[in-house]
């Protein structure tokens, strides 16, 4: 499904149009909260499953390695199925996955339920982005703009309010809500999302060819590479362990931990529309992205180095290492100017597996790298990390984003007559 697709002639009422974008884009936010919860479950998770980092790690990683494995079927499925049977589908796989991840009374149960969970978020973005294309051409930018900021929204609620209810209300009762709303948000999708009528689909792109021309061009690769970068120390610390390592290091619960770790979050959601909207109006890529590149890497690694330092320049530091890293938005729009418009949909997709990839690898990484050197330091059954451990494994994180830095240096500038709306998106 392309941005410049015309109006069907089939036109539903406005309002219903509007509430299955909205619902979509809920669905991505959604998403987003199921992506980073476990950040605030840490503990929870270790003494429930008897298990160290590395294992958690890969547990939460499950969601990643689905999500990022699928995203170029799920275009293809679309195009194919529809908006609407897919997003509702893919929400109540969801659901389902919430529920057996809340019921696991086993490791292989927790590893299936996220399994499911990440299978089904896996289409929140593209379903938001392709109802937007369908029926709101004209509008297409600002409407996938907005679904990113609910997806930093989600990303926020998933830190913070869901580590409150944790606390209050346990792990598995807490799911178990979210698995409510999951099945809400099932009904209104179907609802209210329509697709483009029998008869008006659009023939299918070439997809192998658009993949062998994307994955041949090196200017992907550095987009992709710049968009890891950005991408692995939001998912990895800011996703998972920022939590456990505030918790550490400065003494905090785990609300008042996911509160500040969030912060990372709202510097992401002003910095992603901030850096497209500049680096479109002055027709420049490459400098936004090595100035993004340079705060996410100081950013991190004064995070990580000076801990303590004090609160309200922590707060600083934690929003320009959020708005840094959120110059990733601008990989996508690089990647699709340097491909031809028939590879469009390729080319977002590899950009999109590869950034969402990162935290994939990075978070049980990191993992082993906390069990690696753990001092064997037990808390009700949960292993607690020390401050020199926690150092030793996210030292990783500026290297990664340091790589990427390097690699947005290498990014061409191109001509940039205007050849339909830009996307730009957070990953999704």
């Amino acid at each position: 499904m392309t941005a410049e697709a015309k109006t069907p002639s089939f036109s539903p009422s406005r309002a219903l149009l509007l509430a299955g974008w909205l619902f979509a884009s809920v669905f991505f936010l959604y998403a987003f909260v199921l992506r980073v919860s476990p950040s605030v479950m840490v503990d929870d998770l270790m003494r429930e499953f008897a298990v160290g980092g590395a294992i958690l790690g890969n547990l939460s990683a499950v969601y990643f390695y689905v999500y990022a494995s699928i995203q170029i079927p799920v275009g293809v499925a679309i195009d194919r199925l529809g908006a609407r049977r897919l997003a509702s589908g893919a929400a109540a796989i969801c659901t389902v996955g919430v529920l057996v991840f809340a019921g696991a009374d086993s490791l292989w149960m927790a590893y299936f339920g996220r399994f499911l969970i990440g299978l089904g978020c896996a289409c929140s973005f593209v379903a938001a982005l392709s109802v937007a294309a369908l029926w709101f051409p004209g509008r297409f930018a600002l409407l996938g703009g907005l679904a990113q900021m609910l997806g930093v929204l989600g990303g926020v609620l998933g830190q913070g309010p869901f580590g409150y209810a944790v606390e209050q209300i346990g792990w598995r009762e807490t799911n178990l809500w979210v698995a409510v709303g999951g099945a809400v948000l099932t009904v209104c999708l179907f609802l209210t999302v329509r697709d483009r009528p029998r008869g008006e689909a659009e023939p299918a792109r070439p997809l192998l060819d658009g993949l062998k021309h994307a994955l041949s061009n090196p200017q992907t690769w550095l987009a992709a590479s710049f968009g890891v970068g950005m991408t692995g120390s939001m998912l990895a610390f800011g996703g998972l362990w920022g939590v456990p390592f505030f918790m550490e290091a400065r003494g905090l619960g785990k609300p008042e931990a996911a509160a500040l770790a969030s912060i990372m979050f709202f510097g992401w959601g002003a910095g992603a529309p901030l850096s497209g909207w500049l680096s479109d109006k002055l027709g420049k890529r490459r400098p936004f992205m090595v100035l993004g590149g340079v705060l996410a890497t100081s950013g991190i690694a004064l995070i990580i180095l000076f801990p303590a330092m004090p609160l309200p320049l922590l707060y600083a530091v934690l929003a320009l290492q959020g708005a840094g890293s959120a110059t990733m938005v601008l990989s996508f729009a690089v990647a699709r100017e340097h491909n031809p418009p028939w590879a469009n949909s390729a080319t977002l997709g590899i950009i999109n597996s590869f950034v969402v990839g990162s935290g994939a690898v990075l978070q049980p990484f990191i993992g082993y790298l906390l069990d690696f050197s753990w001092d064997g330091r037990l808390l009700d059954g949960a292993r607690v990390y020390s401050i020199d451990t926690f150092g030793f494994a996210l030292q990783v994180l500026p290297w990664c984003c340091l790589a990427g830095t390097v690699a947005a240096c290498f990014i061409r500038e191109i001509d940039r007559t205007p050849r339909g709306p830009e996307l730009t998106g957070s990953p999704a």
